[in-house]
């Protein structure tokens, strides 16, 4: 097997960010937070028993740092009442004391119960949320048409959206901790401002400045990781190829390791290189601005020092050492608090942009219609189907892939497709299977154009087999059901198939016989040899009672016994049935009732092997260059 090393490193700018990097304005975080809701919906969908018992725990908890405060409070006036007073250690209420202690201590502990607890269930709904959001990301991409997956720039927003299904209950935590923490900072305000109101004006100005850094730095940080997207999907190609069981043979016969590597070094270091500028950058300023802050609070703590020595009385009545240990606590906790809700703020928008590479992916709709309530296939089919000039070219190619097909296939016939590489034999059965539509002319299915039908109605009826075949790490018989998953459970229906497709030579001998784990990627499983795995791709095919039957090159891995076993058996599956077959070797090909010869596109010869070779035309030509190869 060909390494598939078609991933050149993009060459961009890396003196800085590219020179088309996004760089979100205020005006695109606004309009990304429109996805919260949304989160918040699936959140709540996801287990709405955690999500309302985190907001009551976390709603309890918020009061818990005022509680402290004002008790340490009462403690500390407490002491120096018992300090002032004659008497000495006589003149202290011993019982006040204790009782204060025990109370603090005993909110403390609950504080502390029900941070634990919380944190059990933002876990536990994490991991729920992380699931449910897998699940609706494959079932949404499974929705998605083939020529969406062959685009790149869809393929990156699939990346970045595979990226967040884990995180991104993270979001929800921080808007969970952001309302904790204003809850408290609340009730902290409240108590500054009954002392001295103009604490709190200080307090939003200590703050501010360490804000608008983050924010910034914060979008930065996500345009880095957007603009390097194709270059991070480059990486996960490299690590993946370069430690897999599939490349392994290949990169010791070649010597592709140092290959390999340097090539992942180079690029990881490029990134490595983006990332430190900006990481040294931010924290350089954020020390700045975190100055700024710290300097605020020591100036408060000053002026709450000076009002306590000066005796000074506010409508709450007189400075104490006690009222001084609470202010300078309720400050100190209050700077962080909006330092920490204004982060939160910023991290949500930050967040938001993330959320929005999610859900961009699950608005894309597929470009082949559906049509749910469109026309079943007709069992049986009675006049088969009939291409009318029809013509395709892949999006952004210049070269159309066909073009000007017109032919037609009848019950029970089988036709063949013949022709060089890249001659659009496998784009034209993509276009039977309705894997893409037609950018010119139509198809017609017993007279009714094929955008007519319902999709799923119609690949029910089309067993397809393709020369680049998926080799699942699954059990064998799992990996013959895929043919027909709803079947999986039927062995005798995989039983069956397999003795069709000779796959149940396969199975005899495997120590698991249809249980067998295959593949190297689990424990216990073993690989099959080319050949087998083409006879267990075979089986695929005989798994559904489809009405066509499109075999892409369904021999190439077989030996000459094995080859002419199978299409004994295929001679006789598929009368009745129409199929259609691409191959090289001519002597699948004059099977066939009618061969089609295909060039750049066109179809430029039909009929029998016969009549074909009669005509001394590209299909003579082609067969009497393999025939020579064989004298």
């Amino acid at each position: 097997m060909a390494l598939p090393l078609q991933h050149p490193i993009v060459r961009s700018n890396r003196g800085g960010r590219k020179p088309d990097e996004p760089r979100p304005g205020w005006r695109v975080r606004l309009q990304a937070v429109k996805h919260v809701p949304r989160l918040l919906r699936l959140v709540w969908r996801t287990e709405p028993r955690y999500v309302t018992g985190i907001l009551v725990l976390r709603v309890a908890r918020s009061l818990v740092p005022l509680a402290i405060l004002w008790i340490g409070k009462l403690i500390v006036d407490e002491v120096v009442r018992a300090i002032g007073a004659a008497g000495g250690a006589a003149a202290v209420d011993w019982t006040r004391l204790v009782e204060l202690l025990a109370l603090e201590l005993a909110i403390a502990l609950v504080g502390e119960g029900l941070a634990r607890i919380s944190a059990l269930l933002e876990s536990l709904l994490g991991d729920l949320f992380a699931n449910g959001t897998s699940v609706d990301l494959m079932r949404h991409a499974a929705m998605l048409d083939l020529e969406q997956f062959e685009n790149a720039e869809i393929y990156d927003k699939l990346e970045r959206a595979r990226r967040q299904t884990v995180g991104r209950i993270g979001l929800f935590t921080l808007l969970l901790a952001s309302v904790q923490d204003a809850i408290t900072l609340v009730t902290l305000a409240v108590a500054l401002a009954v002392y001295v109101p103009w604490l709190l004006v200080l307090l939003v100005v200590a703050v501010v400045p360490s804000l608008l850094g983050e924010t910034h730095f914060a979008s930065l940080g996500y345009s880095l990781l957007y603009s390097w997207t194709p270059e991070r999907r480059q990486l996960d190609y490299l690590r993946y190829i370069g430690a897999s069981d599939i490349s392994a043979k290949e990169l010791k016969l070649f010597g592709l390791s140092d290959f390999l590597v340097d090539r992942y070094d180079r690029l990881s270091r490029e990134f490595y290189e983006a990332n430190k500028r900006l990481a040294v950058r931010r924290s350089v300023v954020s020390s700045l601005l975190a100055a700024l802050g710290t300097l605020g609070y020591y100036g408060a703590y000053a002026v709450i020092i000076y009002l306590t020595v000066t005796g000074y009385r506010s409508p709450a009545g007189l400075f104490t050492i006690g009222v001084l240990t609470f202010l300078a606590g309720s400050f100190r906790q209050s700077r962080d608090l909006i330092q920490r809700v204004l982060l939160s703020l910023s991290q949500v928008f930050e967040q938001s942009l993330y959320l929005d590479d999610l859900f961009s992916f699950l608005a894309i709709e597929p470009s082949i219609r559906r049509n749910p309530g469109g026309h079943q296939v007709p069992v049986p089919i009675q006049v088969g189907f009939v291409f009318e000039n029809v013509g395709f070219r892949y999006p952004g190619a210049e070269r159309w892939a066909v073009r000007g097909l017109d032919f037609s296939l009848t019950p029970g016939e089988r036709i063949a497709l013949v022709g060089e590489n890249g001659a659009g034999k496998t784009t034209l059965v993509k276009l039977l299977a309705r894997l893409y539509d037609p950018d010119e002319g139509r198809i017609l299915l017993d007279g009714v154009d094929l955008r007519e039908y319902d999709v799923e109605s119609l690949r029910r009826n089309v067993g397809v087999i393709f020369q680049d075949f998926v080799r699942y790490d699954f059990v064998l018989k799992e990996n013959i059901a895929v043919g027909n998953i709803a079947a999986r459970e039927d062995e005798p229906r995989i039983e069956a198939a397999a003795e069709r497709s000779l796959a149940d030579t396969v199975a005899a001998r495997l120590a698991g016989r249809y249980e067998q784990m295959l593949g190297r990627r689990f424990e216990n499983g073993v690989d099959l040899s080319g050949g087998e795995w083409q006879k267990v791709a075979l089986a695929r095919a005989y798994m559904r009672d489809a009405q066509l039957l499109i075999l892409d090159e369904p021999t190439a891995a077989l030996d000459a016994r094995a080859e002419y076993e199978v299409f004994l058996r295929f001679s006789e599956l598929t009368k009745g049935r129409m199929a259609v077959l691409i191959s090289h070797r001519f002597s699948t090909v004059r099977m066939a009732d009618r061969i089609l010869v295909l060039r750049d596109g066109e179809l430029v010869e039909h009929g029998t092997h016969e009549a074909l070779v009669a005509q001394a035309g590209l299909y003579a030509e082609l067969f009497h260059l393999q025939a020579a190869g064989y004298r």
